[in-house]
């Protein structure tokens, strides 16, 4: 058996090992290797080129004729690495020089057409360099090979192949338009463009990233890595800060208005400009009740913040808003206080905080209905209402003061990074009063091991 000479790989002189396919070249001329005819056992003769397609990569095309059977066959292959993306090929054949496109398809391809529910899966054929046409052609070869056999022993079946091969070729002559997909997870096939380096309407390219199972079927993993992988996804022992942000955990919880069984998401958020929080949101299937809760997801800050707005444009409504446990509101043209328990954590926006201050404390107060209801309070409450209404439409001039001394809350600046005029923030020491409430005052978090070793 004739081999590939060292110099005829390497290359002589300057000369490029892969050159691009072209039928004016002379010097591009297949190598010749004797091989074993897998038909009739007998000695056959196999071509091998090494060149490159025009406006794609490096290839190694082999044609394999044996003068004793007849037999033939061509394959190709990548030269090239697999790629770092798998690449999608839809290309709609709607003309008869669509037919003719060329098209390199791996033997890690999956070919569709859709409109006949038709799939090759994927290393079920070997590597091919073809047109559509031929790709149509292989697919009834293939289809037709156990044909008598089918005839002889299932004719129902083989009526129904029979039936699909027709509708296979009739394709060819392309009376009605359909679509041809080919999905290749190594990134190494190819459909012509024959308007290069323009762009082709009618094909589309679209590459996306493989998957953990793709990577063991091209052979760069091993199954026990693909295992071990799906059992860190469903145990999560090594979950990361940055797996919790781009991942919404459920667990099951009870409705805090009817205590049916509900389920609470939970995310953990970068807010712009300020720092990570963990927002809670529970739905009840059962009676409909909603609501959500923000948890500060850092540290408490060395300071209190005391952020004031005043609102003075329509669209100081949409800033968002967090509003942690620990913040207390203030609306001074109301001479109105909210204490950091009431509302709890919230991210909302500044709107949303006014309407749900409304229903807490005229809608939800208890001594405004049933039997001790008191009238004049109910007035006020309703006046105090329209003023949150008058607030929201900027018919009243306000302002409004989040005091948090945990550092903890946040509202947007539609001007960040640069100051807003309109905005105001403070930073104070808390007094003692307010570290006991955060319960902070008895935090150890320095020299706490050095009592229980002197008791030993």
């Amino acid at each position: 058996m004739s081999v590939i000479g060292e110099e005829e790989v390497r290359g002589s002189g300057s000369k490029a090992i892969f050159k691009e396919i072209s039928a004016d070249d002379e010097d591009q001329r297949p190598t010749v290797i004797e091989s074993l005819c897998m038909s009739c056992f007998q000695n056959g003769t196999t071509r091998l080129l090494l060149t490159k397609i025009p406006f794609f990569k490096e290839v190694i095309i082999s044609s394999f004729t044996c003068d004793s059977c007849g037999g033939s066959n061509t394959e190709i292959q990548s030269a090239g690495k697999i790629q770092e993306k798998g690449v999608i090929y839809t290309l709609a054949v709607k003309t008869k020089q669509d037919m003719n496109r060329e098209v390199i398809k791996s033997d890690s391809a999956t070919t569709r057409i859709p409109e006949l529910d038709f799939e090759i899966p994927p290393f079920t054929q070997k590597g091919s360099l073809s047109t559509v046409e031929g790709l149509i052609d292989r697919a009834v070869s293939g289809l037709e090979q156990d044909q008598a056999l089918r005839k002889a022993t299932a004719p129902e079946v083989a009526a129904k192949i029979e039936e699909f091969i027709e509708k296979l070729i009739k394709l060819k002559d392309v009376e009605t338009p359909f679509t041809l997909i080919i999905d290749d997870s190594s990134g190494n096939s190819f459909v012509e463009n024959p308007f290069a380096p323009q762009k082709d309407e009618a094909l589309t390219v679209t590459h996306y990233k493989r998957t953990t199972q793709h990577d063991v079927q091209l052979g760069l993993k091993a199954d026990d890595e693909e295992e071990e992988e799906e059992e860190q996804v469903e145990e999560k022992p090594g979950s990361t800060i940055e797996d919790m942000r781009n991942e919404v955990l459920q667990f099951n919880t009870n409705c805090p208005e009817c205590n049916a069984p509900a389920s609470t998401n939970m995310k953990l958020v970068q807010i712009p400009h300020f720092k990570e929080v963990i927002i809670m949101a529970t739905n009840c299937d059962s009676c409909g009740h909603r609501t959500n809760e923000v948890k500060s997801g850092g540290a408490t800050e060395k300071q209190g913040t005391k952020i004031t707005l005043h609102i003075t444009d329509p669209s100081d409504m949409t800033r968002d808003l967090l509003k942690s446990e620990t913040c207390s509101i203030l609306i001074p043209e109301l001479e109105f206080e909210l204490g950091m328990a009431a509302v709890g954590g919230k991210f909302t926006t500044l709107e949303g905080l006014l309407k749900d201050i409304k229903h807490l404390i005229v809608s939800k107060n208890p001594f405004t209905l049933g039997d001790s209801s008191n009238p004049d309070l109910a007035g006020k409450l309703q006046l105090f209402g329209k003023k949150i209404d008058q607030i929201i439409a900027l018919e009243l001039d306000a302002h409004i003061v989040l005091d948090d001394p945990a550092g903890s809350s946040y509202l947007q600046n539609v001007y960040a990074p640069d100051p807003d005029p309109e905005m105001k923030i403070e930073h104070y020491e808390r007094t003692f009063e307010q570290n006991e409430d955060l319960g902070l005052n008895d935090m150890k978090t320095e020299g706490y091991l050095d009592g229980q070793s002197a008791d030993r």
